[in-house]
């Protein structure tokens, strides 16, 4: 397989104005040269291939936007060198346009007020698709979802989740290389999620098409990526399958319980006793996160029997999102 994309170094700062308090700050400001200089990306270098899914993923504030803006020639990085598809992106936008498509967050590429057919035949004419390839693509998106009563639906009277639906569409309508994908399933249901994400990977199976996401949904990354990249304060934390990244907190395990009482109190009761361990709650269980290197779970669910009727419990292996939360924290050692 040939590389579509190449990071080699890749640096991008901004110049931030230190700004002041008050009306007098905001006067002083007007006339201010005290800048500051942020660093978004800091040294990351990356291959991705024709036909992977990439998780590309990190906290609020990584570097992550800026990195898919200067991939996609939005931004100029302010050093190191960027090709996609062959060319660099920022020099080369108009020809670049032709071999990408992008979703970014909620914000629509469909014509607000037109019904979804006639948004696909604008982007037709806009990319130059030949008849028989859209024929063949409306085919093909047909026999993965039915798009039928969308077709002829304004793009304003669509719910959140059809509005999605029909942007990743529109997004691999001109058959494109490689296709960005920022959040696609943010504010979904769980049947819509789930409808996306098997579109996404049929469109990626059959066309080969190479896809970057970056997500907080977790669900997303198990569904579709076998590779993970995690950046953090614009500096790369990991590059590698998900399976790889595991092993690397393969003596953590998830302890599950059900107690009498309310599980909210119960969860904070539990916080305080376990002042080293990881505790969350959802509706039915209280989780907590135990590293068996240096305690087993048996102690601690030993230690929860003293002061805790306990109902029901599981043990499940340390999930992808506990594994990102970790790394978040901690990074790789």
């Amino acid at each position: 397989m040939s590389n579509v994309i190449e990071l080699k170094n890749v640096i991008k700062e901004f110049k931030v104005l230190n700004r002041h308090e008050g009306l007098k700050g905001s006067i002083k400001d007007l006339f201010s040269r005290d800048y500051k200089t942020v660093r978004a990306v800091d040294g990351i270098s990356m291959t991705i291939e024709q036909g992977e899914i990439v998780g590309y993923l990190g906290p609020n504030g990584a570097g992550k936007s800026t990195t898919i803006k200067m991939m996609t020639g939005v931004l100029e990085p302010t050093s190191g060198g960027i090709t996609v598809g062959g060319v660099v992106p920022c020099r080369s936008r108009t020809k670049l346009a032709q071999e990408i498509g992008v979703v970014f967050g909620q914000r629509s590429q469909l014509w607000w007020a037109l019904p979804l057919i006639e948004s696909f035949r604008l982007l037709k004419d806009i990319y130059q698709i030949p008849d028989a390839e859209y024929d063949e693509m409306l085919r093909f998106y047909q026999s993965l979802v039915d798009i039928e009563p969308l077709l002829h639906k304004p793009v304003r009277q669509m719910s959140l989740g059809q509005r999605t639906l029909s942007d990743i569409l529109a997004a691999f309508l001109h058959n494109p290389k490689i296709v960005f994908l920022d959040e696609p399933t943010i504010g979904l249901d769980v049947s819509m999620k789930a409808k996306i994400r098997t579109l996404i990977h049929a469109l990626n199976q059959e066309k080969h098409t190479t896809v970057i996401l970056t997500t907080h949904d977790m669900g997303d990354v198990d569904a579709l990526c076998r590779r993970i990249v995690i950046i953090d304060k614009g500096k790369m934390l990991y590059d590698n399958d998900i399976e790889h990244l595991k092993g690397f907190f393969g003596s953590y395990r998830t302890l599950k319980i059900r107690p009498e009482e309310a599980l909210s109190q119960a969860a904070e009761a539990i916080a305080k006793e376990l002042p080293d361990f990881r505790v969350s709650a959802d509706e039915e269980w209280i989780s907590i996160l135990v590293d068996e290197e240096k305690q087993k779970v048996l102690d601690v669910l030993g230690q929860l029997q003293h002061t805790h009727v306990i109902r029901d419990m599981q043990l499940e292996e340390i999930s992808t999102e506990e594994v990102i939360k970790k790394i978040y924290e901690e990074g790789v050692q």
